[in-house]
């Protein structure tokens, strides 16, 4: 791990306050960070100090050794909020390939630690200061108490899901009654192949707890006309979502934009990507929330503000359809932002902000929307449109 040139006294102003995270045991070429950098430990490693107080995110990968290729598996992380002269220990487990942070409970060993603590400097990398605006420019909203709520029961954010069968087929009978093949029965096309395949699900405790995206937009006994207001204007399902899952704190939804950003950035888990868009369509094309949560849109403003500077303009294009999902979501939004009734505040930063991505990313925002294209709305059960 690198050093940071710093002023002596900072220095030691900062390890006498700063957290330290001792991690014994971990082997030499794992791939390990703390928020936004990451390093190859060596054979001297033994954590990290000077870690500012407040929320981190702690991340590895385990790698085989020189002779047998040297390849790192995928990511782990956890989130983790560190007092002042905080000490957290953890051990290596070889068999898991994972840190134990079981030895932080005992407070003997803790103390020990504590008692050696200088001894054990010249073998704690210092954390990356170099890296800190950006990382809490990525997370301001984000505490303790909402990441620990979106994070898997396990308390590790994993790359790779562990997904197991949805049904424990051991016997022939079992999968010839969920029309899977038999060990010599071939299948004549890769579809056929993959619709016969097991439905697998993720282990317990191990998925994200994201906040579901409502699928009905449209509230009980709506009429037509109601269900097509509420699939162009999504201000129904998003307060069904923040009135379920923020009920106390609506702004923590900008939080939970932000943990699942950091969680596709940093993390490598996609579907922290997948809820990220989901969550942010959501938000950008609720025109009459807009014009009622004034705070949320100007926090939401600058939570993208901050994200979109981190993925190249074209991460957002598909490679299909070569659509920028994003430039469509944030042309709804723009035009909603310049609607009568919203504030006037919101309305200027949003202007700027148009005109910000524009510049940096050359998207436009000004291109006329289709308006000819029919609206596919779903109509409940029993209502038709006579």
């Amino acid at each position: 791990m690198a050093t940071v040139d710093m002023d002596p006294e900072v220095a030691r102003g900062l390890f006498e306050e700063g957290a330290t995270v001792v991690l014994l045991g971990v082997p030499e070429g794992t791939e390990l960070g703390i928020d936004y950098k990451s390093w190859q430990v060596g054979p001297r490693f033994r954590g990290v100090k000077m870690i500012p107080p407040g929320l981190h995110f702690l991340h590895y990968c385990s790698s085989n050794a020189p002779d047998r290729g040297g390849e790192t598996g995928p990511r782990t992380g956890l989130f983790l909020t560190l007092k002042p002269r905080e000490i957290l220990l953890a051990h290596w487990d070889p068999k898991e390939e994972d840190l134990d942070f079981s030895a932080t409970q005992n407070e003997d060993e803790v103390g020990r630690v504590r008692a050696v603590l200088r001894d054990l400097d010249p073998f704690l990398g210092p954390y990356p200061y170099e890296v800190m605006r950006k990382w809490v420019s990525l997370t301001d909203r984000v505490n303790q108490e909402l990441a620990t709520r979106l994070q898997p029961l396990s308390g590790r954010v994993c790359a790779f899901s562990d997904v197991i069968p949805e049904l424990q087929l051991t016997h022939t009978k079992d999968r010839d009654e969920q029309n899977l093949p038999r060990n010599d029965t071939e299948c004549q096309s890769m579809k056929e192949g993959l619709d016969r395949l097991p439905r697998m699900k993720p282990r317990e405790g191990t998925e994200l707890r994201f906040s579901p995206i409502p699928r009905q937009t449209y509230p009980p006994g709506a009429t037509p006309a109601q269900i097509t207001q509420c699939s162009l204007d999504l201000s129904y399902a998003l307060d069904s979502l923040l009135e379920k899952h923020h009920q106390q704190q609506p702004l923590n939804v900008l939080g939970e934009l932000q943990f699942a950003f950091v969680c596709f950035l940093i993390g490598n888990v996609y579907e922290g990507f997948e809820h990220w868009k989901r969550l942010l369509a959501l938000l950008c094309r609720s025109e009459e929330a807009m014009r009622q949560r004034r705070d949320l849109y100007l926090g939401l403003i600058a939570v993208l503000y901050h994200q979109l500077g981190e993925i190249p303009p074209d991460f957002f294009v598909d490679i299909v359809s070569q659509d920028n999902f994003l430039t469509s979501t944030l042309q709804d939004f723009f035009q909603f932002a310049s609607g009568p009734g919203v504030d006037g505040t919101l309305r200027k930063r949003a202007e700027k902000f148009k005109a910000h991505l524009t510049k940096k990313f050359r998207w436009d925002f000004e291109v006329d929307p289709d308006d000819c294209d029919p609206v596919v709305v779903e109509l409940p059960d029993g209502v038709t449109l006579d």
